[in-house]
């Protein structure tokens, strides 16, 4: 019941701002309230407060104690919603798929599959040497096992 409430003024407040979504939520049996959030252009931790000003500013801490933390999904956090790829679109990504492991710049993410672009070296088809070629894959969200954005300094 209180999950359900709490919940409820989440969708709420995430109705109000189009631009955030949910990636993760729970509710532990000693009413910690965790929200992980994401955005179409990022999240700011004013973003952060107007959800967690939501969520608490509704509950009545006399009838229920509890805590909420809000925060953004982490930079080293994998992909889990393909609003996310959108955003990152330019980038390295590593992708464990269920037959394979890619890493290579995501260039397209469509409605059912993502494009990745990478260089390797190949052995010259004629002579000794090798030589640098353009690779594509494209894969399914479905096949996808995990995506992380991979950070470079």
């Amino acid at each position: 019941m209180f999950k359900d409430t709490v919940h409820s003024l989440l969708e709420d407040a995430l109705g109000e701002r189009p631009d955030l979504f949910l990636i993760d939520f729970d509710v532990n049996a000693a009413n910690h309230i965790k929200v992980i959030v994401d955005g179409d252009n990022g999240v700011l931790v004013e973003d952060c407060m107007f959800l967690s000003r939501a969520i608490e500013h509704n509950l009545d801490r006399e009838a229920q104690d509890f805590s909420l933390e809000v925060m953004s999904a982490g930079a080293s956090s994998p992909l889990v919603n393909k609003r996310q790829y959108k955003r990152h679109i330019n980038r390295t990504l590593k992708v464990k798929t269920t037959s394979d492991k890619l890493e290579g710049v995501l260039t397209e993410a469509s409605e059912d599959t993502i494009l990745l672009e990478w260089k390797a070296r190949e052995p010259k088809p004629v002579g000794k040497g090798k030589v640098t070629v353009k690779k594509q894959a494209n894969v399914a969200y479905e096949d996808i096992v995990e995506a992380k954005v991979m950070i470079k300094f």
